[in-house]
């Protein structure tokens, strides 16, 4: 639940789905079976991205889709925040739609980390946040 705009049910459905981090070689691995990768079509020097793939783990793409959302709704009160950084920088280029996976995608593979190490949720280039703060 330390992690932005994930509240107690997406938490409890995250962490029921998810289960047993270690099964995961690396946080890649639980975004892509998490449903938050997108498909790669690649030929010689051009590679051009798809749609997600459709078959993983439907639960965890709503979980890890509905914050990514709860990121876009909130982003005007949290600017300074990562997410929110990431969901405005990809937004203006690609639109919302794709701004909403990628911050699903960087919830994802922070889940791996929070999972693997047993600590809260960090923002990039910040030691420690205070709770006072959120």
């Amino acid at each position: 639940m330390t992690m932005p705009c994930v509240g107690f049910i997406l938490a409890v459905v995250i962490c029921l789905e998810v289960g047993d981090v270690g099964r995961f070689s690396g946080p890649e691995r639980l975004a892509s079976y998490s449903g938050t990768v997108p498909r790669v079509h690649a030929s010689g020097e051009k590679v051009r991205y798809g749609r997600v793939r459709p078959d993983t783990n439907r639960y965890l793409k709503w979980a890890f889709s509905e914050a990514g959302n709860l990121v876009a709704v909130h982003r005007k009160k949290w600017p300074n925040r990562h997410v929110s950084k990431v969901y405005g920088r990809i937004r203006h280029r690609q639109g919302h739609a794709k701004a909403v996976g990628a911050v699903a995608r960087h919830l994802a593979e922070a889940t791996y980390w929070i999972l693997t190490k047993k600590e809260p949720y960090r923002e990039r280039g910040i030691s420690r946040v205070s709770l006072t703060e959120a």
